[in-house]
């Protein structure tokens, strides 16, 4: 069976004062407070979902 893939996401900026639809986005992914990670599939959606609130993630 082939692994699959992973990308760790880690909240570096605070969802205060952001849209909506970004604080559900980030909350979507796992994380809940500054600094915490989540490891998680590489898939399309995952992507896109990072892509959104990009200026508040960092991929590690």
């Amino acid at each position: 069976m082939s692994e699959k893939k992973t990308i760790t996401v880690k909240l570096v900026r605070s969802v205060i004062s952001t849209r909506k639809d970004h604080r559900e986005t980030v909350r979507g992914l796992g994380l809940r407070r500054l600094n915490s990670t989540a490891v998680l599939e590489d898939t399309p959606a995952v992507r896109g979902m990072i892509n959104k609130v990009s200026y508040l993630v960092q991929v590690i």
